[in-house]
């Protein structure tokens, strides 16, 4: 029963994750496209408090909960779906530490690149969740 539960909160916690990981590039785009100083301040407030309050607790709480089953069932350490599942997490960290970067720059009144940059970057966990659906619920290798 323990096992369910963790796997419960792992889900929920990937979900929060990936909703702030879909939204704050989605910031980004409006951020680039704003002129006004108002809108610019109020935009960087809300990437800060998305990134701080949802998005890193959530992310410390998948990686948490996901090693934690993982304790439990060391057999699928052996299997090719998980390396797979394992590295796209990997990426995943690297691109959520990409939107904290690029946050910073925002607030710094640094930012270089146009709201068409971000409609793209705001596509990479898309391809990220899709593919480790698949590996877990499939389990191709």
């Amino acid at each position: 029963m323990l096992f369910l539960w963790i796997k419960a909160l792992h889900i929920v916690s990937v979900v929060c994750w990936f909703a702030g990981l879909f939204y704050l590039p989605r910031l980004f785009v409006y951020h680039a496209q704003s002129q006004d100083s108002t809108s610019q301040e109020r935009f960087v407030t809300m990437e800060r408090k998305l990134y701080r309050g949802i998005m890193l607790p959530s992310m410390i709480a998948t990686l948490v909960f996901g090693i934690w089953l993982m304790s439990l069932t060391p057999s699928f350490l052996s299997q090719g779906w998980m390396h797979a599942k394992l590295t796209l997490v990997i990426l995943l960290i690297g691109y959520h530490h990409m939107c904290g970067a690029q946050l910073k720059r925002f607030a710094r009144g640094e930012n270089t690149r146009s709201h068409v940059f971000y409609r793209w970057f705001n596509e990479v966990p898309v391809l990220i969740l899709l593919a480790v659906v698949i590996l877990v619920v499939v389990k191709p290798f």
